[in-house]
């Protein structure tokens, strides 16, 4: 799946609870939502098993991002013994959680 297609679905997970992020994730008909949902759920069960975190309801997602990765080159045939070029493309998808409560800065504060 290229990158371009699943990035509005993982900026729009950013800075939410884990448990907003995969009900978000969840009710999205786009071929994305799988992948960040499977990717969401191992950082849960990551940070739960390796860092020791308790409450895994209450990470937040501080960055999600799909980042492009290798292209497969093909070809597709066409008319009079030609061929077109097509590129395949495939993404890596990141996932960072953290347990720190985010400021939100005011518009008049210094």
């Amino acid at each position: 799946m290229s990158a371009a297609k699943g990035r509005p679905l993982a900026r729009s997970c950013q800075g939410l609870k884990a448990s907003e992020a995969l009900k978000v994730v969840e009710f999205s008909p786009k071929k994305a939502a799988v992948i960040i949902k499977k990717t969401i759920l191992s950082a849960v069960a990551n940070a739960a098993n390796n860092n020791g975190v308790k409450e895994a309801g209450d990470l937040t997602v501080k960055l999600c991002v799909l980042d492009e990765s290798v292209r497969m080159k093909r070809y597709w045939p066409t008319a009079r013994g030609s061929a077109h070029p097509i590129a395949r493309r495939m993404c890596h998808c990141k996932v960072v959680l953290t347990d720190e409560v985010q400021k939100k800065a005011k518009k008049g504060a210094k």
